[in-house]
């Protein structure tokens, strides 16, 4: 396989000539149903470049990321026309690769703690003896990590500058706002979050396929239980299929709404765990699409950057935010795993292992001696 300075050479020379073709991916049309939205403030990076912009911005992140956990970006600087390619490319993974090849190209979270790979459907068990009908290919953001699919090759180059732009122009800006808001020096959590780094953070196509009726009835209609990613930062490039939900801080779920092109950005609980448990690591879950738009296929393209892997998860205390306010620890500073202890226990047990119910109706996990709520 190239090295990832050839891939990146690669896609230069290419912009300047013509791109290699791929069918063309066409979203559902926007659901006409009123639903309960969630009310998410939108960061427009656009602001970043005026007085006083960074500190407004900072604020806007700070009350999302101490309630709800979820934000828009804007005006981010890829265009429109640059992510529907993306999303032709993401499609392709699944169009172009046949069962056969997607089976050969299969990742083991169980065995190997990474999600590199395809998850092919019916891999987690969701509720009632009903399993995902999800598929979704990983890939680290160093794409010479492994080998891949005949059919997504021509793109690597693409791939690799796609993660390149959410790393760089995207979580990094992130990163330095989170800090700004902890009175941190800006670099603090950017030089945790390093890209050429070694760790896990990758870029993902994923895609929802419809279900039967008796599969919605058993599970409630909830495709993917309410839970929080294991991860730093999460990004989710907006779609338009309505399924995604968030926990208010009112403890009722509501909907994330379509703002075409824009990214939607959440914590995880390893930024919990730096941050001291100040950031809130967002509660979410998938669930049926309204009436209007049972029967599309959902396609979406994510970005989960981790730190680095001997990044220690532990708080940084040395926050006079953190000093003033305390910390809420899940373990001891001699406990704490490394990024990478933690996000191998948690991609290996994550929809494979039974979970235990809680009074409060919940389920919940260990991992990694840290209790881990799933929300039901």
């Amino acid at each position: 396989m190239p090295s990832f300075s050839t891939l990146v050479h690669a896609f230069a020379k290419m912009s300047s000539t013509t791109l290699p073709p791929v069918p063309h991916w066409v979203p559902a049309p926007a659901t006409k149903a009123d639903l309960d939205y969630a009310d998410l403030p939108i960061i427009d990076f656009a602001k970043l470049a005026s007085p006083g912009g960074t500190t407004m911005l900072a604020q806007k992140v700070h009350d999302a990321m101490t309630t709800s956990g979820f934000f828009y970006v804007v005006n981010h600087g890829h265009t429109k026309a640059e992510t529907d390619r993306m999303l032709d490319i993401g499609d392709a993974a699944f169009t172009q690769v046949s069962d056969q090849e997607k089976k050969a190209y299969e990742g083991n979270a169980m065995e190997t703690g990474t999600f590199q790979g395809y998850k092919l459907r019916q891999y987690w068990h969701i509720d009632a003896g009903v399993r995902d009908q999800i598929e979704q290919y990983s890939i680290n953001r160093d794409v010479t990590k492994r080998q891949h699919p005949q059919a997504l090759r021509p793109f690597l180059p693409e791939i690799t500058e796609f993660a390149r732009f959410c790393h760089l122009k995207i979580l990094h800006p992130v990163l330095r706002l989170l800090a700004t808001c902890l009175e941190l020096p800006e670099e603090t959590f950017v030089n945790q979050f390093q890209f050429d780094a070694e760790g896990d953070t990758w870029f993902r196509t994923m895609k929802y396929y419809p279900r039967s009726v008796e599969e919605e009835e058993k599970t409630k209609n909830v495709w993917l239980k309410g839970h929080a990613d294991y991860t730093g930062i999460s990004m989710l490039w907006s779609q338009p299929v309505a399924a995604l939900q968030v926990m208010s801080p009112d403890g009722k779920w509501r909907w994330v709404k379509h703002i075409d092109n824009a990214v939607i950005i959440n914590a995880g609980e390893a930024m919990a765990f730096l941050s001291g448990g100040y950031y809130k690591a967002t509660i979410h879950r998938v669930v049926q699409p309204p009436e209007d738009q049972r029967g599309y296929p959902r396609l979406g393209l994510y970005y989960f950057a981790t730190p680095d892997d001997d990044v220690l998860l532990v708080p940084h205390t040395e926050s006079p935010v953190l000093q003033k306010v305390g910390v809420k620890r899940r373990f001891e500073d001699a406990d704490a795993p490394t990024s990478e202890q933690w996000r191998k226990a948690s991609s290996s047990r994550y929809g494979l292992v039974q979970l235990k119910k809680r009074d409060d109706g919940h389920e919940q996990d260990v991992v990694h001696g840290i209790v881990v709520k799933h929300y039901n």
